[in-house]
């Protein structure tokens, strides 16, 4: 993991030196430590364009990767993703009602029907997913199809809202169905950082029970975990970085529908829940879903 972590904070300085301005490594160095010593263009190069795309860039993937590890868990199904079973198409709808009808939640700021919205639709579309497994009792197969129609439900109420939008939201509208990370800004940036780190504690602290939902819910009920509660929190805690993600870039999301599962069979450790030789610790899982996030 250290190696995959060195290799994506390269990764994050090629993409700041790299662009029609080119920008030598001494230069940029210049400008993140010592920015009173460098011009005014390269100081807006480096500080308003370039490190918040970069930054976003990354935080989105990390906190797509925490919610599709957190999602398989708690389904037991390795194809479960925000994109996968519509979670985020139903915070791309969300999103889109409050750009073309500039409907929102009363008492909320009206710079943040966007995000609000994406997280109610997110929310309400997870708790859906979640009822659907318990309540039937389908296999996974059966999760992965009702999801896979939700995409296309909620691709289709877009697609309504397009065709019922004026020019000007149209344009807009479609813009933003695309995927850019044209919009960011520090003080998203802020918000998503604060959001993302107080979900990834929850998650580290909820990483025992989760090792045990892993085992079938009877069994971590007979551990005394409330796993009511367990799922409620998960489904939050996914839907709220579902919601921002999608709010702040767009639909941009790229997933590999087995990637969260592999990261956490491949680096985490025995668990003394599941039978010698298989691998379980969700806590590594979380850590390493965060350096291969989905976008």
């Amino acid at each position: 993991m250290l190696a995959i972590a060195l290799a994506m904070m390269a990764s994050l300085m090629v993409d700041v030196t790299c662009g029609s301005s080119g920008l030598p490594l001494s230069a940029l160095w210049q400008a993140l430590f010592q920015p009173e010593k460098v011009n005014a263009g390269v100081h807006v190069i480096v500080w308003d364009i370039r490190l918040p795309y970069a930054l976003m860039a990354l935080l989105v993937g990390m906190a797509l990767g925490l919610a599709g590890a957190e999602m398989q868990t708690i389904l037991n199904n390795p194809l479960a993703t925000p994109f996968t079973l519509g979670v985020s198409s139903a915070a791309a709808f969300g999103a889109a009602l409050a750009i073309v009808l500039g409907l929102g939640i009363p008492g909320i700021p009206a710079a943040w029907f966007i995000p609000a919205n994406a997280f109610i639709f997110a929310l309400l579309s997870a708790l859906l997913l979640d009822g659907i497994t318990r309540w039937t009792g389908v296999a996974a197969s059966g999760v992965v199809l009702f999801g896979i129609a939700l995409v296309f439900t909620f691709n289709a109420l877009v697609a309504i809202m397009q065709f019922v939008a004026d020019e000007d939201t149209l344009q807009g509208l479609v813009f933003w169905t695309m995927g850019s990370l044209v919009r960011a800004s520090w003080e998203k940036l802020g918000v998503l950082a604060v959001v993302f780190i107080a979900v990834l504690f929850g998650s580290l602290r909820s990483a025992w029970q989760l090792t045990a939902l892993r085992l079938g819910e009877e069994r971590a009920l007979s551990f005394g975990i409330h796993v009511r509660r367990l799922r409620l929190l998960s489904l939050l805690r996914i839907s709220l970085l579902s919601a921002l993600a999608v709010a702040f870039v767009g639909p941009i999301g790229f997933y590999w529908s087995r990637c969260a599962a592999y990261r956490a069979n491949t680096f985490g450790g025995r668990s003394p829940f599941l039978p010698s030789g298989q691998r379980a610790d969700r806590r590594a899982g979380v850590i390493a879903g965060l350096y291969c996030g989905e976008k």
